[in-house]
């Protein structure tokens, strides 16, 4: 299930180049916004945990094991948020399909870990922390 890397880009602008080599995979500021609430709530959790669903290896921001729950802190630019989601005007030919596979990507993933059992919740990085904390937690609650 593996997809060829699309071609890569020659850089316009290296402090733009710079600042996008510099986003992190994980640790976010809104992943730890959330894990730190999470935590304060006394909800114990592995982070970036690797899920195996069949043909793939997931890796979710926050995993509850035992539970089945596997949240994903989205960020806007890169999953396309509807809201915030942008589309770089410079070389727009690589990151239209970027950014469309990363999309495809996720529902692959939410459809992969649903299948295996497991409850998926996805939240966008602008979201209200203490939302999010709610939902998490009335997934983890069988009654709510």
């Amino acid at each position: 299930m593996t997809v060829p890397p699309l071609p890569y880009p020659h850089p316009t602008d290296r402090h733009v180049s710079t600042r996008m080599r510099a986003n992190p995979r994980r640790d976010t500021k809104p992943e730890i916004a959330v894990r730190s609430a999470l935590h304060r709530r006394g909800l114990r959790f592995r982070k970036d945990h690797p899920v195996r669903v069949p043909g793939r290896t997931v890796r979710p921001d926050v995993v509850f094991t035992r539970q089945r729950v596997a949240v994903f802190i989205d960020g806007c630019f890169w999953h396309s948020c509807p809201i915030h989601g942008t589309t770089p005007r410079t070389n727009s030919d690589y990151w239209v399909p970027k950014l469309q596979r990363n999309v495809e990507r996720d529902r692959t993933v939410d459809r992969l870990l649903a299948d295996a059992g497991w409850t998926v919740i996805r939240a966008w990085e602008h979201e209200d922390v203490q939302a999010v904390v709610e939902r998490v937690r009335s997934a983890l609650t069988p009654d709510g």
